[in-house]
């Protein structure tokens, strides 16, 4: 059996995406077969890319959001990591990573909601998305990434 923990993280990238209500972005992923689970666009970080770049990148390939329609306020302070769960080592990521260590971006919508476009980038990652209450995140993510979901709200949570 292949020890996981000597794996390294996966560089990535998350915006917590807010409109003028103050309600943030979410998607439901295509490829989550199990469970109602909704996240805010999030995705890997290429090699030598700039954060904030990969930021704006990600959130694009999932939302179809162009940077001009986007504001970014904050950056988290730190890096904040998770663990896959058993069952998805050496499955996800093809078995390079063990978890992602991520950087979040807090970006301010500047947009309507015909600026959404989940088929912007193919194959499309979200098959569904919806404006959520920041304080209903926790409850709505997979459950091994809940505490950094808490970690992003809280620090985030004075400028929503």
């Amino acid at each position: 059996m292949k020890d996981f923990s000597t794996l390294p993280y996966r560089p990535c990238v998350g915006v917590m995406l807010v409109n003028a209500d103050g309600k943030v972005f979410v998607g439901k992923r295509i490829d989550t077969r199990e469970g109602d689970w909704w996240q805010m666009p999030q995705g890997g970080v290429d090699e030598g890319e700039d954060l904030k770049a990969a930021a704006y990148r990600e959130l694009w390939e999932e939302t179809g959001v162009t940077q001009e329609r986007v504001t970014f306020l904050s950056q988290t302070r730190e890096e904040l990591l998770y663990d896959l769960p058993e069952e998805l080592l050496g499955k996800l990521w093809k078995g390079k990573y063990r978890g992602q260590r991520q950087h979040w971006f807090l970006g301010r919508f500047e947009g309507s909601d015909t600026d959404i476009d989940l088929n912007a980038h193919q194959p499309p990652e979200f098959l569904d998305w919806k404006w959520v209450e920041a304080e209903l995140l926790p409850d709505l993510i997979i459950p091994f990434k809940k505490r950094v979901y808490r970690s992003v709200l809280e620090e985030f949570r004075a400028l929503i």
